[in-house]
């Protein structure tokens, strides 16, 4: 089959290109002119220049394509200019499935995120129907996935062989930018985080989610979505765990939230006079106030997903970002 990934120079679009390609899948990757293709070398994937809001790059990137992996998004948490993301992120969605429909693609594989879907009060763990709207949304980027995952619903609606699938944090090997969870994994190892406040994250091998990927567009339901997840953990026990990667001792400041937050104003204000990206920003305060925890159990029912332990995800992302002169 050939296959197009959108997102293949991305952490996780890289993933799921490697896991295809080790499957003997062709595979396309649609990267931007300029764009960084190191997590490509090696690969033997064929590039196709072209954009997101480019209708006609898209067109040529879908053409002859067995199927579709969407990857491609803009995770930040903070953004001076929120309209690209909106482009980016939803705009880009409707294009690519569109694309990929008019092109008889017969199965797409959306890559949505467990930021669209709602939490569980008390720390229990969420899953596919968990209630959320957009107004609980909090920040560009979730409103933004949100809108974008609609974009798929309606799709799959119409009869568009869509697959959505939520992943949760992962980590792991190929996070050159890095994402956020990433970046904090960088400053737990090289010592900069010395206290922690009270929030969790259901933390996954970024391979997994990739694993994950080829079984949703194997045997997943159209219109259904899937939490690609791991383990649930607290934030000080992921920094924990970094701590003792790095031969370091443990943070044990726990900071409250509200001390937090004007931090993160003054880092926001910070960034935009240097255009430097903020290492603390006001969504990422108000969404630690919510345990971040999912359940896997429908992908594991359905699709016979399955993650290894978190602290091998850990140790991974730990081992690449050392290697590659991140700490």
């Amino acid at each position: 089959m050939t296959l197009l990934v959108t997102g293949a120079t991305g952490f996780v679009g890289a993933a799921v290109a490697r896991a295809l390609i080790a499957r003997g899948e062709r595979v396309r990757a649609l990267v931007r002119s300029g764009s960084d293709r190191q997590n490509l070398e090696g690969l033997g994937v064929t590039p196709v220049v072209g954009d997101l809001t480019d209708a006609a790059s898209l067109e040529r990137a879908v053409a002859g394509c067995d199927g579709v992996f969407h990857v491609a998004a803009d995770y930040r948490l903070w953004v001076p200019d929120p309209a690209a993301m909106y482009r980016a992120n939803v705009e880009g969605t409707r294009a690519v499935l569109d694309a990929a429909a008019a092109a008889g693609a017969r199965r797409i594989v959306y890559t949505s995120s467990v930021a669209t879907i709602g939490t569980v009060a008390g720390g229990g763990a969420a899953d596919e129907d968990t209630p959320s709207t957009l107004a609980d949304m909090i920040g560009h980027y979730k409103r933004s996935k949100y809108m974008a995952e609609e974009v798929a619903r309606e799709r799959a609606a119409q009869g568009v062989p869509v697959v959505i699938v939520n992943p949760s944090t992962p980590v792991g090997p190929g996070d050159v930018k890095p994402t956020p969870t990433g970046r904090l994994i960088v400053d737990a190892l090289a010592g900069r985080m010395p206290a922690y406040v009270d929030t969790g994250l259901n933390v996954v091998h970024v391979d997994d989610v990739a694993a994950g990927h080829l079984l949703a567009y194997d045997c997943g339901l159209v219109g259904r979505r899937y939490i690609l997840g791991g383990a649930n953990l607290t934030l000080r026990e992921i920094l924990t765990e970094c701590a003792r990667l790095a031969r370091r001792p443990p943070p044990r400041i726990r900071l409250p939230h509200a001390a937090v937050l004007p931090i993160a104003y003054l880092a926001e204000g910070w960034a935009r006079i240097t255009g430097r990206v903020p290492r603390t920003t006001v969504d990422g305060v108000r969404l630690a106030r919510k345990m971040m925890f999912f359940s896997s159990a429908r992908a594991e029912r359905e699709l016979g997903y399955r993650a290894r332990d978190a602290r091998d995800a850990l140790r991974d992302a730990a081992q690449w970002f050392r290697g590659h002169g991140y700490v």
